[in-house]
């Protein structure tokens, strides 16, 4: 006989999921599908917010090139004029090079030192001549209130790079007060700056090793046809 009522012996929708439950791999099952669910629900946030994370960074990035070297010393886009080097300590460094015409006119690079919570990346722009154009600190997780005055808008401490070099205050200088050097620590907070000089002075290091290959001619493009 077929339509009408359902017998009274055929198992409902919850009799059948608890004896399901019942079988020995149906608890693997459930965590199969819960876990396929939750990576589908990942990667469909990480599509649609990826654009606007990219879209950031970039912008962030602009902002802080624009920092360590000034709009009116390039005509070129520092973004897509990227040059890959190594360093001994840093591994891969993307120098960004600054042009007007065929001149290099000033680099910036990140360089990463370690504070007392973590990583310090700092960037640094630097002239031909070996000069700092300036210093931003980009990310790190210092203590708020100590440590954290490495940041522009915390305190000035972070300008007083620019104008400096390998030889200006010189080896011996290149170091915060209380190691012999010439740049203010923090009142307790000495491992932080002291992180960002030696990050700085670093930077300068590399710019001197790679000199010849950040102020060479950009490469030509061939002709087609």
């Amino acid at each position: 006989m077929t339509g009408g009522a359902p017998s009274p012996d055929a198992p409902t929708g919850a009799a059948r999921f608890e004896a399901f439950r019942r079988v020995p791999a149906a608890h693997g099952v459930l965590l199969a599908l819960f876990s396929l669910f939750t990576a589908l629900i990942l990667a469909l946030s990480d599509e649609l917010t990826s654009g606007a994370i990219a879209d950031r960074a970039t912008e962030d990035l602009y902002a802080s090139l624009a920092q360590v070297i000034p709009d009116d010393l390039h005509e070129n886009d520092l973004t897509a004029d990227i040059l890959t080097l190594a360093d001994a300590t840093q591994g891969v460094v993307q120098v960004y090079v600054a042009r007007r015409g065929d001149t290099v006119t000033a680099a910036a690079y990140v360089m990463t030192g370690q504070g007392y919570s973590g990583a310090i990346r700092v960037l640094l722009g630097v002239t031909p001549t070996g000069e700092l154009l300036g210093v931003r600190v980009l990310a790190h997780s210092e203590t708020p209130g100590l440590g954290d005055r490495i940041e522009v808008g915390k305190s000035d401490w972070i300008k007083q790079f620019a104008g400096l070099s390998l030889g200006n205050p010189g080896t011996g200088g290149w170091k915060v007060q209380r190691d012999g050097g010439v740049f203010d620590q923090f009142s307790g907070a000495t491992i932080t700056p002291r992180a960002v000089v030696g990050a700085v002075h670093h930077g300068l290091e590399f710019f001197a090793q790679h000199r010849d290959a950040i102020l060479a001619p950009a490469p030509q493009e061939k002709e087609s046809g």
